[in-house]
């Protein structure tokens, strides 16, 4: 099936819970992440609202249906990779690659020096992943006080830090 990659409507914020509520359900193979799949996820209006500000990218098969989004955010003139998640139903079909590789070519059309994100180290659709796509792991020192920070936020919110690590892509 084909997809097409292209900038979220308002009209989609109502499926893109659905969509990273069913993503998290791969979280359940790993029984210490598995209260994962369960976490609250945004809501449309959140989702709305990114929308809105132009930082949602969604892939749509043939018959209009969306099987995955992204949503990111330009942060000192880099392009940081909030969320990827792609429907259950649709896993394994690239389309998390195409998803990365429509906003990466975003990224260098608005000529930033980077794509960023935060990742689980160990699991395979993470880390090892993103390092298939060009982005390279970061220590704390690369990271800088933006991604520390990120992680730090998320380890209040119970994620297990020693599993998790920023990562980067330079572009040019």
């Amino acid at each position: 099936m084909t997809f097409l990659i292209r900038p979220a409507r308002p009209a989609d914020a109502a499926a893109l819970p659905v969509i990273e509520r069913s993503a998290a359900e791969l979280f359940r193979l790993d029984p210490a992440l598995a209260w994962l799949a369960d976490s609250d996820v945004p809501d449309a209006a959140q989702h709305l609202q990114a929308i809105e500000q132009g930082h949602v990218w969604v892939a749509e098969n043939t018959a209009g249906q969306l099987a995955g989004f992204l949503r990111a955010v330009e942060i000192d003139n880099q392009l940081h990779v909030e969320e990827l998640s792609v429907s259950q139903h649709f896993q394994g079909q690239g389309i998390g690659r195409k998803l990365l590789l429509g906003v990466i070519e975003h990224a260098r059309r608005q000529q930033l020096e980077a794509v960023t994100l935060t990742t689980f180290r160990d699991l395979p659709w993470n880390a090892p992943f993103y390092q298939r796509m060009g982005f390279v792991p970061l220590n704390e020192l690369d990271a800088g006080p933006r991604l520390i920070e990120v992680l730090n936020d998320e380890i209040a919110h119970g994620l297990p830090g020693e599993r998790r690590c920023a990562m980067r892509l330079m572009l040019g």
